[in-house]
């Protein structure tokens, strides 16, 4: 494993990984075996942003560009459960796209565990990782202006759930009444990196 590291200001470095499983791992990996330098590691797609109290020496940083990890283990990680309306405006859609039925959409977005890989885009967002690609679908075309709170929806390799009322081009299956973000809890976001979620249908289909 030979990942790339970029000084990111005076206390900070970015870790360019392989592949998100990569990513994954390595997170993983330092949340276990923390280094007395790390304050706090902020995940991506493929990359981990170190926030650093002080610098780190070339061994160390070898140690991060070489060292090699395996897949991030799951069992006895947190957690939730989360219930879904599936009644999305794009579900048929979806099947299409998948050549699966909306039933068996369903299925498969309820049959797996979904790791929070990172967050973004909005606060509560998480960029939710499954165990299987039988969801992988295209962006929409054309996004929309409007996409309602709680909305649960698939873009690529992901899945998500809108915390607030804002624009967004994800493909919609269904709806949560779950909240999100919440700045009355600490921390006030549902979703934090490394957090596992299984969805639960409440719908009568």
């Amino acid at each position: 494993m030979n990942r790339r590291l970029l000084d990111y200001g005076p206390a900070g470095l970015l870790v360019e990984c392989a592949d998100l499983e990569d990513a994954l791992a390595l997170r993983a990996r330092l949340d276990e075996q923390p280094l007395p330098e790390i304050e706090e590691v902020v995940p991506g797609a493929r990359t981990l942003l170190l926030r650093l109290s002080s610098g780190l020496s070339p061994s160390r940083r070898e140690q991060l560009r070489t060292l090699d990890v395996q897949a991030a283990e799951t069992t006895g990680q947190e957690l939730v459960e989360i219930e879904v309306d599936y009644s999305g405006e794009d579900l048929a859609e979806v099947a299409e796209l998948t050549g699966l039925s909306p039933d068996e959409v369903v299925q498969a977005h309820t049959g797996q565990v979904w790791t929070v890989a990172f967050c973004g885009f909005a606060p509560g967002f998480g960029y939710l990782h499954g165990e299987h690609n039988r969801l992988r679908v295209p962006r929409r075309s054309s996004p929309r202006t409007r996409v309602p709170a709680g909305s649960v929806g698939l873009a690529d390799q992901w899945s998500g759930i809108y915390p607030r009322v804002g624009p967004g081009g994800w493909q919609l299956i269904g709806r949560t009444k779950q909240t999100l973000w919440d700045l009355d809890k600490t921390p006030p976001a549902l979703l934090q990196p490394g957090l596992q979620v299984r969805f639960t249908s409440t719908s009568s289909r």
